[in-house]
């Protein structure tokens, strides 16, 4: 198993239009991505975020090499679309995670 997780920041002024785009949008894209086993989307509680919010993708692959597959071409094929769409509005960070012990 092998786990990414990509963290979306939103500003402030775009939250309405972002959370438009994840129901429209990234749910359809995540859905159709072959290589992803199972995904979490999650919106972020965060008690030390005032000047935007964060949204989270989860995202489960079979193994490293997938992950790394999907960091080449997908994930920037979904990083352009957001930056074109929303500019410096949205930004993406990427976290490998390396399971040590699962129990999903």
């Amino acid at each position: 198993m092998s786990v990414l997780s990509i963290t979306f920041h939103c500003t402030k002024n775009n939250i309405e239009e972002w959370e438009n785009y994840i129901d429209e949008t990234l749910v359809l894209m995540t859905e159709n991505l072959m290589d992803v086993n199972k995904y979490i989307l999650s919106e972020v509680h965060s008690d030390y975020i005032e000047e935007g919010k964060n949204y989270n993708l989860l995202l489960i692959f079979d193994n490293d090499e997938l992950r790394e597959d999907f960091i080449k071409s997908e994930m920037l094929n979904i990083a352009e679309r957001i930056e074109k769409k929303f500019g410096q509005d949205v930004m993406i960070f990427n976290t490998y995670l390396n399971p040590k012990r699962s129990r999903m």
